[in-house]
């Protein structure tokens, strides 16, 4: 059965001084797939302005917003209403055989750019470190791998807002085990990458409701991650909880962050900056059938 969700996400930015113009980079609209339909979608401003909006390399919507005159202040609000289906019920693994498959795909060009290292997901020396203590290996099949690498990463980290930024390099998680979505999303990237398995950041929404053991909040954005498996396709996992899959709302995927962040962009002028993110994520009372 599927669930429908309303969402709003609004961003305010305030500048010490008045802006001259701006121009943004927002990925704010929900993918379409499969197990996901978009039934609304509107993006409002204040001060109202155009948008454009294309597709980047991804597959992502991509609006540009560009604001040519003074203003001290700007809001962004999106709002989304997405069905979301239930995944198909996974095996408990695969065969040693889909090793050769996944490994094959490392130099094939519609896969590189999530078989290599990307700016935020990357190995470095405390990496290897993390992952030779904690006996981080692949197993006899790539599904059981991921997973087990999943359930690993869980376990190792403490969910702690404030301890990193979005962009922070993954070193400062794995010196201090504690950390967020991101955190927790590039790592995971970094280590399935390392064993050959194409592996992709994705930006979206979390619902979660007060039965949920789930230590991100109901009302932020959320960070995961999807890896391609042979015969199987591109599959979810959330190294940060533990909650159905028909509960995450994709929105963008990329290399890691950079990629997707929901608001992106410079402006002239406008000295300091300040930014506010508000975000709603409502089950509709009533699912879809």
């Amino acid at each position: 059965m599927s669930l429908r969700y309303q969402i709003e996400h609004v961003s305010r930015y305030r500048y010490a001084s008045r802006a001259n113009a701006c121009v943004m980079s927002l990925r704010l609209r929900p993918l379409e797939d499969r197990r996901q339909r978009l039934l609304a979608f509107a993006i409002e401003t204040d001060p109202p302005t155009d948008l454009g909006c294309t597709r980047d390399g991804f597959g992502n919507a991509h609006h540009l917003l560009a604001l040519r005159r003074e203003h001290d202040a700007l809001t962004i609000t999106a709002r989304a209403a997405v069905e979301v289906h239930p995944a198909d019920p996974l095996a408990a693994r695969l065969t040693p055989d889909d090793w050769t498959v996944a490994r094959s795909w490392t130099d094939r060009f519609e896969h590189w750019e999530f078989t290599h290292a990307s700016a935020l997901a990357k190995r470095t020396p405390a990496l290897d470190a993390f992952v030779e203590e904690l006996g981080l290996a692949p197993l006899e099949d790539p599904l059981s791998s991921v997973a087990a690498l999943s359930d690993a990463l869980h376990a190792a980290f403490t969910y702690a807002p404030g301890e990193t930024t979005a962009e922070s390099p993954i070193d400062h998680i794995l010196a201090s085990r504690r950390g967020v979505c991101q955190d927790y999303a590039h790592v995971m990237i970094a280590i399935a990458r390392s064993w050959a398995i194409p592996a992709r950041y994705v930006s979206g929404y979390l619902h979660v409701t007060g039965d949920d053991r789930a230590p991100v909040p109901g009302n932020a954005m959320h960070a995961w991650v999807e890896c391609l498996l042979p015969r199987l396709g591109w599959i979810g996992f959330d190294p940060t909880n533990r909650i159905p899959t028909d509960r995450h709302i994709r929105v963008a995927v990329g290399r890691d962050y950079r990629d997707v962040s929901p608001t992106r962009g410079v402006r002239q002028g406008g000295d300091a900056e300040e930014l506010a993110v508000d975000v709603s994520v409502r089950a509709d009372a009533s699912p879809a059938g």
